[in-house]
């Protein structure tokens, strides 16, 4: 076991991201996995003691405790939490800061390859015109690892379908019809994602120096709502609703490149949005 290279996930406990990677790693056995918790007493944290893993506690702010958490790695899987920060300043802020300070200290540890969890800048590759503050946060420390020279390999992962458990179309002012405003044509599963991310650590000299978009199928929002029209009896259409960035949804997806092939190739087992939904639909009986 000692003889094992050691991978740091971030984040390891984490629902959206982080979790999965664990959880892949461990069963694959080729990695020693040190997952990396805010608090190691906690359930989720051991848990993953006894599945094998090492847990120790960091705070990506706090630059010692990442120091422990990379030391003698040989790689690490990297999530920025966005969403802890949520005022529109300081948010971007501390995520672009918590990133590069990964990225400096796998860069002084020598780590061998970081995957991290990053996204286009949107407002780089719209001169201005877009702003997606997550996103271009994200593509900023991607910028910053290949600057200073980490191998790393970027995954940009897409929405889950699990949205769509918690977002549901809104009933029309009509009354008899359901109205679908995600304006989302990429979309992934949530626990899938692991073995990819396993896939791409086994595979190095494949994926350094790449970004790898994710998504298991292409679809346009209309092919969501006929799936879901299929499968609850219910007319769902598509209403003309923006979401998460401000200007043309058209522009904002042109930026955005996704590999279905790639991604199914990674994880063969990778399910279809009406694969999924089928097997899902009990969340909509009283739709």
């Amino acid at each position: 076991n000692t003889m094992k290279q050691i991978i740091t996930v971030f984040g390891a406990t984490g629902e959206c991201q982080g979790g999965s990677e664990t959880k892949a790693l461990i069963e694959d056995g080729t990695f020693c996995v040190r997952a990396v918790t805010r608090d190691t007493c906690k359930p989720a944290g051991k848990k993953l003691k006894e599945a094998g893993a090492e847990v120790v506690a960091a705070d990506m702010d706090n630059k010692e405790s990442l120091e422990a958490a990379l030391s003698q790695a040989y790689g690490a899987f990297v999530v920025t939490n966005f969403w802890e920060h949520l005022s529109k300043d300081k948010e971007i802020t501390q995520l672009v800061f918590q990133g590069k300070q990964v990225a400096d200290m796998s860069k002084n540890l020598g780590l061998k390859h970081v995957i991290f969890s990053g996204e286009e800048n949107v407002k780089k590759l719209t001169g201005g015109k877009l702003e997606v503050l997550n996103c271009d946060g994200k593509g900023e420390v991607e910028e910053f690892f290949r600057e200073i020279g980490v191998p790393m390999t970027s995954v940009r992962i897409p929405f889950y379908f699990k949205n769509f458990l918690t977002s549901k179309p809104q009933k029309s002012k009509d009354g008899k019809t359901y109205d679908l405003g995600e304006p989302v044509i990429h979309m992934h599963i949530l626990q899938y994602i692991g073995p990819i991310v396993l896939g791409i650590f086994k595979s190095p000299s494949d994926y350094i120096g790449k970004d790898i978009g994710l998504s298991a199928e292409k679809l346009t929002v209309e092919h969501y709502a006929a799936i879901m029209c299929k499968f609850t009896g219910k007319t769902i259409r598509v209403a003309k609703v923006r979401h998460l960035h401000s200007g043309p949804s058209d522009l904002y997806e042109g930026m955005i490149y996704r590999d279905p092939e790639l991604t199914h190739k990674l994880n063969p087992k990778t399910k279809l949005f009406q694969q999924w939904f089928e097997e899902n639909k009990d969340a909509y009986k009283d739709f």
